[in-house]
């Protein structure tokens, strides 16, 4: 394919960072072969060291919605750079972003904008302990929500058990408090909070999960999660990092009839730039400092280049049209993978929440992480490595999203598909 480069990128970088990259996916450890490194992006496509062109599918995780390099994107950060790229104090884009964002997701009086989506989970956490007085969460199984130590905890072989320590370095007593459910079964939480009735300050659950591969939830769970806070008094936070504007504009809670107490936002309202947000009703976040008791702070929270690629990646997304087109691309992508893998006789399941999707390679309809983990992973690395070949760059796990972009075109779709064809064949 030639990437010498790439390759010669990787043996440097192996001595300076750990596993020569600074997030473990991008390592390519549960495909084989070493990671790609890319030199430039336009539109749908990346281009690697040695300037191999890629259709993107990864669109750096989520966030490039509108497609890499986007013209207005890239020419109001050039004006906002001029005028310096960084404060460390209040500005008025803050403002407007915060605006916009409360416009889209009415659950939300108030937010406040972090640097990451870690941060904002983190920080939605805290405040709903300090506001519940209790020290309790439930997560599920296959969701993330970043790598804060409360909630790096896996679930043991039960439906839902007390939470474990998922790495080295988390304290068995910070992992204590947290308790996992199955995704997609209410039953489970409601058994928590039933075991656990004044403990249990927040439900934390992604808009549409993305992080065991795309699963959508069931009908009335959402809500349910929302009806089982109330009873018990604890907080239902939304992490829509992922989820926020990648389904519609106004997220997964728009579409599946729910109202958080508290959102976890990112990628995208950064436009590709660190950002996080979190935001809820005014009593929950008038609870932050200054405001309030609860302490959260960062220096470059709000900072003003990211808030600008916000701003701008939104103004597109409101536009008439825009995902009318996005959501048909993604909708003509999944129609054709599922038309192939019969053709092909390749047992898989397409999984679609708006502009996200996952080929899971498995006879079972995936609910939950139980069924994400049925899927041939062996499969699954020799698809990987074949429409590598043929220059279509895919998330390299079997529990990653697939993203599509405003810029992916119908010759994009096609040449795609044409590759997953090829790629399926004798697979």
């Amino acid at each position: 394919m030639g990437t010498k480069k790439s390759a010669s990128l990787l043996k440097r970088a192996s001595a300076l960072i750990p596993g020569g990259v600074n997030s473990p996916v991008r390592a390519f450890k549960a495909v084989g072969g070493g990671p790609l490194f890319i030199s430039r992006a336009k539109g749908s496509k990346i281009f690697d060291a040695d300037n191999n062109p890629y259709i993107d599918y990864i669109g750096s995780w989520g966030p490039m919605i509108l497609g890499h390099a986007h013209p207005k994107v890239l020419s109001a950060l050039k004006k906002a750079i001029d005028k310096g790229t960084s404060f460390g104090a209040p500005t008025e884009l803050e403002l407007t972003l915060a605006e916009e964002t409360i416009k889209a997701f009415p659950s939300m009086d108030m937010v406040r904008f972090v640097s990451s989506g870690t941060e904002a989970a983190m920080s939605a956490i805290r405040l709903a302990r300090a506001f519940t007085k209790r020290d309790d969460i439930i997560k599920f199984e296959g969701c993330y929500h970043g790598h804060a130590d409360s909630l790096l905890v896996k679930a043991g072989s039960g439906a839902a058990t007390f939470g474990v320590p998922d790495s080295p370095g988390v304290p068995a007593d910070f992992a204590k408090h947290t308790f996992n459910a199955v995704y997609n079964d209410l039953d489970s939480v409601r058994a928590l909070f039933e075991q656990n009735p004044a403990s249990v300050a927040c439900v934390i659950v992604e808009g549409a999960p993305g992080n065991m591969g795309v699963v959508t939830p069931r009908e009335g769970f959402l809500p349910g999660l929302a009806e089982l806070c109330k009873q018990f008094g604890g907080l239902l936070i939304m992490d829509e990092v992922m989820s926020g504007f990648r389904l519609c504009y106004g997220g997964a809670q728009k579409v599946y009839n729910v109202v958080p107490d508290i959102t976890c936002l990112g990628k995208i309202i950064g436009g590709g730039l660190p950002v996080g947000a979190f935001g809820g009703k005014r009593q929950i976040m008038e609870m932050l400092s200054p405001s309030g008791p609860v302490y959260q702070a960062g220096t470059l929270s709000g900072n003003p280049v990211a808030m600008t690629a916000g701003i701008e990646t939104l103004k597109e997304l409101r536009k008439k049209g825009a995902y009318e087109k996005l959501l048909q691309t993604t909708e003509t992508l999944c129609h054709g993978i599922e038309e192939i893998a019969e053709r092909r006789s390749i047992p898989c399941h397409v999984a679609r929440a708006g502009s996200m999707l996952t080929v899971f390679f498995t006879e079972r309809h995936v609910e939950n992480y139980t069924d994400a983990k049925t899927s041939n992973l062996k499969r699954f690395s020799q698809y990987f490595t074949r429409m590598l070949k043929n220059r279509i760059y895919l998330p390299p796990s079997q529990f990653e999203a697939l993203f599509v972009s405003m810029a992916h075109t119908k010759k994009d779709v096609s040449d795609t598909l044409a590759a997953v064809d090829r790629s399926f064949k004798g697979l």
